[in-house]
């Protein structure tokens, strides 16, 4: 994967990211790509992988929709006197990848049991106690030959207790069962941490931004908050 560059990388990335989501197909744009996502919250996102200050105002001048997202492959401390107050930066991302060799399917911590099944190009695992209580779970979505894990969450009250670690493991196994050779993702500081520990590879920031509603905006200057 080291000759693979940024923008094949984001991608990859973005073709199994929207599979997950159930957001349509991206569009492509000589500055990245634009795909429409319809949740709350979330309207549209720009995705840049090599974004510059010319692009980014381009885009945000001609944007008004709040819960449009700005997914763009820099440093925050770079990006950020770009954009206006109305964009609100989020916490950031980090591009990382990791090729499946055929990794082999991981045992279970005792007391949990795993539920795996794929449908609708998506392999999700399900994690939950001999009481049948949720435990962690996640999934990924399928592109080809690229998996993309997204949605990684443990109940608190499980935590530190290695499942994240089984989950993207399992996931990993059953991608590459699929015929997945190369997963990639977008982690969290959080995930990072852990990604990296499983031989993950990273390769850029991504900054994070979102349009908040204006009016909300000037109700909090009017309240002085």
């Amino acid at each position: 994967m080291q000759d693979t560059d940024t923008r094949e990388l984001v991608r990859m990335w973005i073709s199994g990211w929207v599979v997950s989501r159930g957001a349509a197909d991206p569009a492509p744009e000589p500055w990245g790509w634009s795909i429409d996502v319809g949740v709350a919250g979330q309207v549209a996102r720009h995705v840049l992988p090599e974004p510059t200050e010319a692009d980014v105002r381009k885009i945000t001048e001609a944007t008004s929709a709040p819960g449009t997202w700005l997914k763009l492959f820099a440093e925050d401390d770079t990006v950020r006197p770009w954009l206006g107050p109305e964009w609100r930066l989020d916490a950031p991302g980090f591009l990382m990848s990791l090729p499946l060799t055929a990794p082999e399917r991981p045992e279970m911590p005792p007391g949990y049991t795993v539920t795996t099944w794929t449908r609708g190009g998506i392999v999700r695992a399900l994690v939950r106690t001999e009481a049948g209580h949720l435990a962690a779970r996640g999934q990924a979505g399928l592109a080809g030959a690229v998996a993309v894990p997204d949605q990684i969450v443990t109940a608190p009250e499980h935590r530190r207790r290695g499942l994240g670690s089984v989950v993207m493991r399992i996931l990993q196994y059953e991608a590459h069962q699929t015929g997945a050779e190369t997963a990639v993702l977008v982690g969290t500081p959080a995930g990072r941490e852990l990604y990296t520990a499983l031989g993950w590879t990273l390769h850029a920031p991504m900054a994070s931004l979102v349009l908040e509603d204006l009016e909300d905006l000037e109700d909090l200057e009017d309240n002085g908050n």
